[in-house]
């Protein structure tokens, strides 16, 4: 299962704040963000929760996947 969160246009720490409370166990959260610090603050979410991440990005938006635990 997935779930989508839409951070762009917002700051961080306001993008790590929203994705922190949109984590569910069992559920893959991809992120989309504007904030260039966006990708560090969530590669160090995703370990923190032992989630695999994953980023890549396309016209100026990061598409951040942080992967539901097996």
């Amino acid at each position: 299962m997935e779930r989508f969160l839409d951070a762009r246009g917002l700051l961080c720490p306001l993008v790590l704040i929203r994705a922190r409370q949109a984590l569910e166990p069992g559920v893959t959260l991809i992120v989309l963000a504007t904030d260039p610090e966006a990708p560090i603050d969530l590669a160090a979410l995703a370990a923190d929760e032992g989630r695999a991440f994953t980023q890549s990005m396309t016209e100026g938006v990061w598409r951040l996947v942080l992967a539901a635990q097996q």
